[in-house]
């Protein structure tokens, strides 16, 4: 016997009866399902088993090979049933009925079944692509509504946005800035594991961020080279750089690098970089030029410091040396002062050679004449001497006038217990 109405009585009792808790459920791809029913059937039957299926032809969908390992059946009261659903895509879209097979041949189909709709989470984005400043207009869609007043979560990166502008299940973005630019994505709270298709909003934009970068880093000098590279941010990309040097009208040259080669002291100064696209342009900050004058190899400056080193040690070996030689005379002098005057010899003093200080008349000399020359000499005597002692005076005779007369005038400044006056020698 084949019982395939949803409800059969006998005399108002004895009925077969399937119960479904939803007859509607909407749910997204790669979520988990729950369909659940509760039964009846006459006393007079003895349940031998339950099952669900889709096809026309009663099958249990455990047996589907698409459905291998991701349905279960749980039985949790008597008369109750509910088969779970994992990973579900949209093929297990379908129709799912309940049937009751007991003795005595009977069999019980619940139908019309419950409706199962899976659907994928959708993101649309009108439009993908504007200018800064416009507006975007965001929608998170299905093909049913999952849930009642479901709430959308938004993510733009993989990040979920804070405080967005929603409205539903949409998300406005007026205006537009270029930090809007990225992939955007949406989920329904409750399940945000499950999130839509990515979809990139592009941004156009001029130049923005431009600055400008050298290479190598570090002190300039002459002779050296260097590279000048300009960065910036754009979109489109940035189709023309233009270099300029501070206070020079024309344009130094044109490309995203610019090198300097065997540089001079007239290449120091500002440079900067302009950045230009379909959307506008924008000026670099300017990065200042200093250039150095030559540098001197380190075995030069090595050398040239060990020069310098050895001429002080020089200078002053020199200085000491002199110093000790002044210091050396000084003490012999002293000590040779010292020696005549603890002599009891007389001290002679004021011995000159030159004719400055005659007390003798001085004849005035003509071409024929020899020359005569005067010297007075004058002895100093001690005190404590008592005996007059005489010296010979030895001046110097020029070698060309060998007829030259000299004439020595000695006096004695004899002391006052002296008694005898020294004859003048001739």
């Amino acid at each position: 016997m084949r019982i395939s109405s949803l409800l059969q009585c006998v005399q108002g009792h004895n009925c077969w009866r399937v119960t479904y808790t939803k007859r509607r459920i909407c749910v997204l791809k790669g979520s988990t399902v729950d369909i659940s029913c509760s039964y009846t059937h006459p006393t007079s039957y003895i349940e031998q088993g339950s099952f669900w299926f889709t096809q026309k032809h009663p099958v249990d969908v455990r047996s589907y090979p698409e459905s291998a390992g991701r349905v279960e059946y749980n039985r949790n009261t008597e008369n109750h049933h509910t088969m779970t659903i994992t990973h579900l895509t949209e093929k297990d879209s379908a129709e799912y009925k309940f049937r009751i097979i007991t003795t005595d041949e009977g069999r019980f189909s619940g139908l019309p079944g419950v409706m199962l709709t899976v659907t994928d989470i959708l993101l649309e984005m009108d439009p993908t692509s504007v200018s800064e400043g416009e507006r975007v207009t965001l929608r998170c869609r299905t093909q049913c509504t999952v849930g009642l007043n479901p709430t959308y979560i938004w993510y733009k990166n993989g990040q979920s946005l804070t405080n967005p502008v929603t409205s539903y299940n949409s998300l406005i973005l007026d205006p537009v800035s270029s930090e809007d630019a990225g992939n955007y994505s949406c989920a329904v709270e409750g399940l945000e594991r499950i999130l839509s298709p990515e979809e990139t909003l592009t941004v156009r934009y001029g130049p923005k961020n431009t600055s400008v970068s050298v290479s190598p880093s570090g002190e300039i000098v002459e002779g050296s080279s260097v590279t000048l590279t300009c960065s910036s941010d754009a979109n489109p990309p940035v189709d023309k750089y233009t270099w300029y040097q501070k206070n020079v009208t024309s344009p130094k040259a044109s490309g995203q690098s610019y090198s300097i080669t065997n540089i001079i002291s007239e290449d120091r100064g500002e440079y900067y970089c302009e950045a230009q696209n379909g959307r506008g342009s924008m000026n670099s900050t300017a990065l200042m030029i200093i250039v150095a004058g030559k540098q001197i190899s380190v075995l030069t400056a090595a050398v040239g410091i060990i020069v310098v080193v050895l001429v002080l040690i020089l200078c002053l070996s020199g200085l000491m040396w002199f110093r000790k030689k002044n210091s050396t005379s000084t003490s012999n002098t002293r000590d040779t002062a010292d020696d005549g005057q603890g002599d009891s010899s007389p001290v002679y003093d004021n011995i000159s050679n030159m004719a400055m200080t005659s007390t003798a008349a001085q004849t005035e000399s003509t071409d024929d004449q020899d020359d005569v020359h005067y010297a007075s000499v004058h002895f100093s005597h001690s005190k404590n001497q008592e005996v007059p002692l005489y010296s010979t005076v030895q001046l110097h005779q020029p070698q060309k006038q060998d007829q030259d007369v000299q004439y020595a005038a000695v006096k004695f400044n004899l002391p006052s217990s002296a008694t005898h006056l020294p004859q003048p020698l001739h």
